[in-house]
This record gives structure tokens, sequence and C-alpha cells, in this order.
């Protein structure tokens, strides 16, 4: 019988289930802690909180005046009417309170068919004009390569922008914000205006030299040859348009970005008087350093011409991260919505008995709703621009977090819920105006009701060979399918015993533990000879793949190579994690034989006869 765990007032579960189906009582000392970083709503909260419903809903209000976002007004009477339009709205009552009303379709858009593409860790993917890392016209070139194999899509780590200085953070699913792109990605040589400055290609190309993504050495060469180029071209009306539409929320981030270069990349370190964004001083501190944040503004339109002309007409699925950094950009924007002195992260599970700790503050479910739910809202809308698709990372947290208190092991946290009707119907409202579709990476512990939530919103699930128990056949056609993911092994890795090897190295696991579980996922892989080269495994796990019925196929650039090492090992802290180049060049991609034999047997699997049963 499926046991459902006691939640406080403050959203607090006092308990919770290991994948094993054993219950664990949460500390009491953990519980007092997590409520005083929650703290009590205020008492009208109910009355001024966001209502987040459909057309046709019932509502708690009688009457109330709409003043529609296009500036049209409404009247309502208990309920929305079935052709009232969706978007976010105000409604005021005769009473004279006023809040948000978010109206949503309450699924999100899915394309017609089944596709099949690429799963692209960008920063490993180097052409030889690379400036040590992959970019934005290496992603052209790429989704190129796509579109010329029959592939729907490319799917690609997060590109969120983290501090601008050095000691650059590697991890892409730490940003410093979920709003804005990392100016690393761009090809300097097509920025509008690198025409008129010395570029020195040679030195930029020279960083692809190591067998290292080198961050720091990148990033230190970019923004010398981006300034010149801003300070020589600066943009022109083009730019200026382009930063006045984009309003004060471009201008905090190049704010930010400007004081980070002064003060650091944690805000907290900063001068008092800068540490909000809502400071008196701060306007004197712009005029100061106008220059500097014009410049991070700029980067920001450079990557959205870039970003636009890497696309095409492709569906390109961005990641976003669960979380951010604690010391960046949105969490100096939203200081006040956080939860201070708790980060994210997992309890103990069968691949990590210590539980994990993200190093992310989360958001406070309280006062995301106070904040209109702001802060999701605008995190979820530039994620999805410009691409056509988006992946949630962990979705699991649109539902509960855990909840780890500082100076504590992540063992000793607590679930915390959030309210997911809410979030997943904005992420509907998001993905039917950007006509974008939604995957939802829920892997590992799945409590019950999440996928039946995912699948009445049209949120993709995301079944993966490694994990699941069904062969492929037997997946659910509304989902993504994979092999594996960069936290697990590829195929090459798996199948040579490289990867457990190097988890050995690593002290991620005793060797029974290694042992066992490479034998666990070897079983995914039947009908192979024990000395049978890695090209036979690679071709076996994608023809598995395959005979999955899901809408979307995905396959790694690793494992089309042959990659025997993982883009991240977790628990790692000397391994150079994230900073692993592909093996094979852009350019010589679209020759690769191991990759051609992938893409031809995915290509077959979505023309075949299992198509995903028609959506009610």
């Amino acid at each position: 019988m499926t046991r459902t765990p006691t939640t406080d007032e403050w959203g607090i579960d006092a308990s919770w289930l290991d994948a094993l189906d054993e219950e664990h009582e949460v500390a009491p000392a953990t519980i007092e802690r997590l409520r005083e970083v929650i703290g009590r709503p205020p008492a009208d909260l109910e009355d001024r909180a966001p209502i987040v419903a459909r057309p046709g809903d019932a509502l708690e209000i009688d009457e109330a005046t709409v003043v529609c976002e296009d500036g049209d007004v409404r009247q309502i009477d208990g309920e929305l009417p079935e052709d009232f339009p969706l978007g976010y709205h105000w409604l005021q009552t005769p009473e004279g309170r006023r809040r948000r009303l978010i109206v949503s379709p309450g699924g999100c858009w899915l394309p017609e068919g089944r596709r099949w593409g690429w799963a692209v860790q960008l920063y490993a993917t180097r052409s030889r004009d690379s400036w040590g890392i992959g970019d934005l016209a290496d992603l052209r070139a790429v989704r190129r390569m796509a579109a010329d194999q029959g592939a729907g899509f490319v799917l690609i780590n997060p590109l969120h922008a983290v501090a601008p200085t050095a000691g650059q953070e590697s991890s892409p699913y730490l940003p410093a914000t979920r709003r804005f792109r990392n100016p690393i990605y761009l090809r300097v040589s097509e920025v509008p205006g690198a025409d008129g400055v010395d570029l020195e290609e040679d030195a930029g190309r020279a960083l692809s030299d190591g067998t290292l993504i080198d961050r720091d050495a990148i990033w230190a060469r970019k923004r010398e040859v981006l300034m010149r180029i801003f300070f020589a071209h600066g943009g022109g009306e083009a730019f200026a348009r382009w930063r006045e539409e984009q309003g004060q929320t471009l201008q905090d981030w190049a704010t930010w970005a400007a004081i980070v270069e002064e003060h650091g990349g944690d805000w907290h370190t900063w001068p008092p008087e800068l540490r909000r964004p809502e400071s008196p001083e701060l306007a004197a501190y712009v005029e100061r350093h106008g220059a500097v944040v014009a410049f991070h503004a700029w980067l920001q339109w450079a990557l959205d011409l870039q970003f636009t002309a890497a696309t095409g007409d492709m569906t390109v699925i961005q990641d976003l991260p669960i979380g951010f950094a604690g010391g960046g950009a949105d969490a100096w924007t939203w200081q006040d919505v956080l939860a201070e002195g708790v980060d994210v992260g997992a309890p103990p599970d069968a691949f990590n008995s210590q539980g994990q700790n993200w190093g992310s503050p989360p958001l406070i479910p309280w006062r995301l709703r106070d904040a209109d739910y702001e802060p999701f809202i605008q995190s979820i809308r530039a994620t999805m621009a410009g691409g056509g698709g988006l992946r949630i990372d962990h979705v699991m947290g649109l539902f509960r977090l855990w909840w780890v208190p500082a100076n504590g092991s992540a063992a000793d946290g607590a679930y915390v819920r959030y309210p997911s009707d809410d979030l997943l119907d904005i992420v509907a409202l998001e993905s039917h105006r950007a006509q974008a579709l939604v995957v939802g990476e829920d892997l590992g512990t799945v409590e019950d009701g999440v996928r039946e939530a995912m699948a009445e919103h049209g949120v993709l699930s995301y079944r993966l060979l490694w994990f699941e128990e069904d062969a492929p056949a037997e997946w659910p056609a509304e989902a993504m399918a994979a092999i594996t993911t960069h936290d697990l092994p590829t195929v090459a890795g798996l199948w040579t015993g490289n990867d457990a090897e190097e988890q050995r190295e690593y002290g991620t696991g005793t060797d029974e533990e290694l042992e066992r579980g490479r034998k666990a996922l070897l079983e995914r892989l039947p009908g192979l000879a024990e000395d049978a080269p890695v090209e036979q495994a690679v071709e076996r796990a994608h023809r598995l793949l395959a005979q999955a019925p899901s809408k979307l196929l995905s396959a790694t650039l690793d494992d089309a190579v042959g990659e025997l090492r993982r883009p991240n090992v977790p628990g790692t802290t000397e391994r150079p994690n994230w900073s692993l180049p592909l093996p094979v060049l852009v350019e010589d991609l679209p020759g690769h034989p191991l990759l051609q034999k992938v893409s031809g047997i995915l290509a077959a699997g979505v023309t075949n006869d299992r198509r995903p049963a028609p959506r009610r």
C-alpha cells in the first residue's frame, strides 16, 4: 500500500521513502530549522496570491474585473468563460483587491509525429576554428549535420551565464542566472564589428591545443577581444533598440556582471550599498561604470543573434537547471524569495549513499507565490526562447525539493512541497506561446502522481536504457528515449570497463559495488559476445533504443564517436568534469563511420510502425 507522508503547514514532509520503498523519519531538529527558514506567510497571502486557472474553470471569486494583458477589460462572474484568452492578466474585485490571473491551456505544445536527434555537450564540441571551446557556430554546424541526416532536434547542455571572472564555473548546472546566456559560447569572428578589429585568431585557436577545456584562459582571451570589438563598434542603433526592448531585466543582469568584475562573483561580499538591486546608490554606480554595464548587455545581444542563427528552423531543446548559484545574479535579484542557509540536493539512494548537495539555494514556496511566480516564469521563458524545446532538469522539483540545512549532511535534509499544479500550468502556458515541446527529467526515485501529472500537462517523460527494467519496446510513447545522460557511463565506457576503472580511481565506490553496477548495466545489452568490439556494443544499444515507440529518440555524440569517458562523474572533485573535449572535431563528425551507423539506425527507428498513440 502506498504511504503518503505527513506534510505540515510549512510544506515540510515528516518522512520520506527511498528507492526500496523504505520509510525514513526526518529529524525534529531539521524540521525546526526549516520552519525557521521558511517562516510564516502573511495572513492576507491567499487574498493576493496569483490565481492560476484554465478557460472554463470555476473561481472562488464571484465578481471581478479583469484587465487582460492586451489591455482588453472583461467582467467575470464565478468562472472563466471557455473563450477567455490565455495569458497573464490582472484581476480586481469589487472590494479593491488586485491579483494576478494566469490563464493556461493546461497542456504543453507537442509537434506531430516522431523525431530523433543528437544530445550535445556544446562546450566539448569543438571545430578547427573554435577558441578552446565549442561555440554557437559549432552548434550551427551540428544542427546542419543533423538536418542532413534527417534528425528533428538537437538537445544541448545549459548555456546559462556564470560570473564573468577568473575561476569560471565549469558545471552547466550551477549558473549565475537562468535568464541569460554565457558569452564564452560566442564565435568571436562572427560578432558584429569583428571585421574591424585584429582578432589574433591564431592565439584563439591555440586554446584548443590542450587536452582539457580551460575556461579561464578561454574567457580571458575572448573577453579582451570582445571588449575591443565593443569599443570599436558598439552595436549601433540595432543594439540600442534591442537593449531598450529588454528593459530592466537586462539592465539588472548587466549591472550585476559589471559589479562582479570589480567586487567578485558573490554578491554577499560586495559593499553593503550594492547588495540590493533597488539600492539608491546603485544608480550612481551604473553611471560611473556605464561602459562596462553596456558591454555586458551588448554581449547578450550578440549571443541572441548567434543563437538565432545557430538554431535555424530546427528544434533545439534547451536545458533548465534545477537552480542557480547562491551568489549569482538571480540570487541577487530575487534574494527576498530565496531560503538562506539551505541548499537543494537529494537524499541517499542506490547511486549515492551519502545523498547529494547541489549547492543551489531553493525558492521559498509561499514567497514564490507572493512574487506572482515571476522568478519561475522568467526562467522558463528565457530558457525556452528561440529553440522550440525545453528539458527541465529534475522535474520532480516542481513537486518537492530536498532541502539541506547549512553545515549538515545531505542525508539530514527533508522534502519541502511546491505548488506543482500552478507551476505545471505556467510551463504549459509558456510552451504554448513559444510552440516549444517540454521534457521532464524524471529519473531516480519518482513519487506516485508525478508522472501522471506530467502526462496530464503534456510534459514528456525521460526514459533511459541504463535505468529502465522494461525493454525499450515497452516504453511509453509520450517520452524522450535515450541510452544514457551526462552523469552516466557512455556505451564504450561501460563495455570496455573504462568507466568502472575511472570510478575506482576517484573512489566513488568499492570494487564490489562498481562491478555489481557494471554487470547490471551490461544486462541491458543482450546478444553480444563478451569480446565484441566497442562499435558492435554501440550499434546494439542504439538498435535497442530504436525499438522504443517514444515520440523522441535521443543519442549522444559521445556514444556515436565511441567516447570512453562520460562528461561528469557525480561526487568527484578532482576529476575534470565538464571539461573533456569530444575526440572528433565538428568538421569530421558527418564522415565518422560509427556516427553514420547510429544516425541511420535511429532514422529507421522513427519511420517504422511504432507511432505514439493520439493524445486525448
